[in-house]
């Protein structure tokens, strides 16, 4: 027996024994996520994306995915993706009977509120946000009391209920055009901008004629930045290109070479092309931009949201096989939500 075996081994080559390469499944989509995905780990994901393509099919339904997703949800099942704002716009044109929403809650809402006949599913409720928790519609009536006749522009990274109290939205793409328009429509030279401190100070830079009243809100992703993170990275990388998010504090903006909304940051890399780039504000945002820009060299100062970590591939298919959770506002609530963010749309 042992030298049958041994025989029939002998007969067979060594190289027999080597494992056969196949290719990788949805070898087109692996190549967008090679970096931070091993050959390991594909085919599992893969089996994910695939139950998700077709449960979308069978639903009528698409995926958005804020830029700040992992690069295996960004880089796959997102059909349309983007910042807040284009989010905010797609969402008004998506052709399809179901919205699955990969990003955070606030996003889930607007959706919702520019949808209303449409079907919002939000993977993981407790994706939630620090800065969109730090303000109530009740401050914002109270700050009205306080400040009457004053216009109150509120960033969309808010409740629906926040927003219903508002006048208009903003993103922070789009945050300076609003202000100025606000401004000139309403004949004032005050505004209350609500609830990111730091945006609202960067933003004030920029309309020096406006006085810009604040909230003490802050996105604990970007509240950690700190200008000597900016030297360091400079001394460490040098001749790096520094793109920084205005949700940082005014000093890590004042130390970066441009600074702007997601979008906005990754329009600069495509534009100018620097050799050596690192982007300010939630990590997975240079994995994703990365992607289309093999030559640049991204730096990478990790700082991740909890909160976007909480959508993956499996709550994904998850929501889409129980089509839950779906995403409803109450309707008195809506109609006011509803008009500050097509206020916000209508400025271009």
């Amino acid at each position: 027996m042992n030298v049958a075996v041994r025989q029939e081994t002998d007969a067979l080559a060594p190289e027999a024994f080597a494992p056969a390469t196949a290719p990788a499944p949805l070898a087109h989509l692996y190549a967008r996520v090679s970096k931070h995905v091993t050959p390991a780990e594909w085919p599992l994901i893969a089996r994910e994306v695939e139950a998700i393509e077709r449960l979308k099919r069978e639903r009528n339904a698409v995926v958005l995915g804020h830029n700040y997703q992992a690069p295996e949800i960004f880089n796959t099942v997102a059909d349309i993706v983007g910042d807040s704002l284009a989010l905010a716009r797609e969402a008004v044109t998506v052709d399809a009977d179901v919205i699955v929403m990969a990003g955070v809650h606030f996003m889930a809402e607007t959706a919702k509120l520019l949808n209303p006949g449409k079907t919002v599913l939000m993977p993981d409720m407790q994706a939630g946000c620090s800065l969109a928790e730090s303000i109530t519609a009740a401050d914002i009536r109270l700050l009205k009391q306080h400040y009457p006749g004053v216009p109150v522009v509120t960033y969309v990274n808010t409740s629906a209920e926040v927003k219903a109290e508002s006048d208009y939205c903003c993103t922070s793409g789009n945050a300076v055009k609003v202000v100025r328009a606000v401004a000139k429509e309403w004949g004032v030279n005050r505004i209350l901008m609500l609830p990111d401190e730091f945006l609202a100070q960067n933003v004030q830079k920029e309309v020096p004629e406006i006085e810009l009243i604040a909230w003490k809100g802050h996105c604990e992703v970007h509240e950690r930045f700190t200008p000597q993170d900016i030297r360091d990275l400079r001394e460490n990388h040098p001749g790096v290109v520094v793109l920084a998010h205005p949700e940082c504090p005014p000093e890590v903006v004042a130390e970066a070479d441009y600074a702007g909304s997601t979008a906005g940051m990754a329009d600069y890399v495509r534009d100018e092309k620097p050799a050596r780039v690192v982007l300010i504000t939630e990590c997975s945002m240079a994995d994703n931009v990365a992607v289309n820009h093999p030559d640049i060299e991204f730096v990478r100062p990790c700082n991740l949201c909890p909160h976007m970590r909480r959508i993956t591939l499996p709550s994904i298919r998850r929501a889409l096989e129980t089509m839950t959770h779906q995403v409803e506002i109450d309707p008195a609530i809506a109609d006011r939500a509803r008009l500050a963010v097509e206020r916000m749309l209508a400025i271009r």
